[in-house]
């Protein structure tokens, strides 16, 4: 049977660099999984894969939008699944690596099936929670699906929006929709986690930071400004340079943000992560290790 090997761990972990080794190794593919190195406007913010890394092996899913194209979860499952018959048909292997938890769970366990949503109706709740802010719609979703209401993100606004959206659309609570049940795929998947000490994971984040800076990363959020409603810009790094931009903060005080804002989002994904028993760990310096374990599927 084919392979997928799911390379998945924090921001700043190294799976960038751990993963040429291993495509190298099995002669294979690299597919992203990061909801937001899928834009082409926004490179060095990511931390987008280098050319000089793209060329060294084949990646997709690497800047190959634009930032004000729609994309999610669901879009990205069908692609990665459409993308997976081809290599499969020429490759025992192929590696999936990132550290958007939504995008690894879609191509691993897939996404129920969600009715499309009434334009007028999204357009309405945008315009809503512009004007209103979230409590209000926070309130309706916890009158119209209180399921869904109390295991949601409280403090993501596109999750509870998107969970009335469904609600006002169909007449239906968003829960009837989530089935939770992990679909089959016709290939293996074999997950592989990486982790460092904590302290050790900060201060490469801190380091790539202050890289970006070096980069450009200035100059990047001053292109993209015009665009900074979009969601593809509602991300850490941007959110804080926008604000810079405004005058609202110091260069100095962004650039620790953007560090302090990193680092929980790091514990967030760790978290998510740990959660999947399925998941064996290791140090990503530990190569010869890896490549022992992904070698006993091959």
């Amino acid at each position: 049977m084919k392979t997928l090997f799911v390379i998945v761990g924090p921001t700043g972990v190294g799976k960038t660099s751990l993963c040429l080794k291993i495509a190298e190794q099995l002669n294979t593919v690299i597919i992203n999984a990061d909801s937001r190195q899928v834009f082409k406007e926004i490179p060095i913010g990511t931390a987008a894969p280098t050319n000089e890394e793209r060329k060294r092996i084949k990646h997709f899913f690497v800047g190959n939008l634009h930032i004000n194209e729609y994309y999610n979860a669901s879009m990205y499952e069908n692609d990665v699944l459409k993308l997976l018959n081809v290599i499969f048909k020429y490759k025992d292997n192929a590696i999936l690596s990132g550290g958007s938890m939504m995008y690894i769970d879609a191509v691993c366990n897939g996404i129920d099936d969600i009715p499309s949503v009434d334009d007028t109706i999204r357009k309405t709740l945008q315009e809503r929670y512009t004007n209103e802010g979230l409590t209000q719609i926070s309130d309706e979703l916890a009158r119209l699906d209180p399921e869904h209401y109390n295991i949601v993100d409280k403090n993501n606004p596109k999750r509870i929006i998107h969970a009335l959206e469904i609600c006002l659309s169909t007449g239906k609570t968003y829960t009837s929709f989530r089935k939770n049940a992990p679909k089959e795929r016709p290939f293996k998947i074999v997950k592989i986690g990486l982790n460092r000490e904590r302290q050790e994971l900060y201060n490469r984040i801190d380091k790539r930071v202050e890289q970006m800076i070096n980069d450009g990363l200035i100059q990047e959020a001053l292109n993209v400004y015009p665009y900074r409603h979009l969601n593809a810009l509602n991300t850490v790094g941007y959110k804080e340079m926008f604000e810079y931009l405004d005058g609202l903060s110091t260069l100095e005080n962004t650039i620790f943000r953007i560090k302090c804002n990193t680092h929980k989002y790091c514990r967030k994904q760790l978290t998510w992560f740990k959660r999947d028993t399925n998941i064996r760990w290791f140090s990503p310096d530990n190569v010869e290790e890896i490549i022992n374990y992904i070698n006993t599927f091959c």
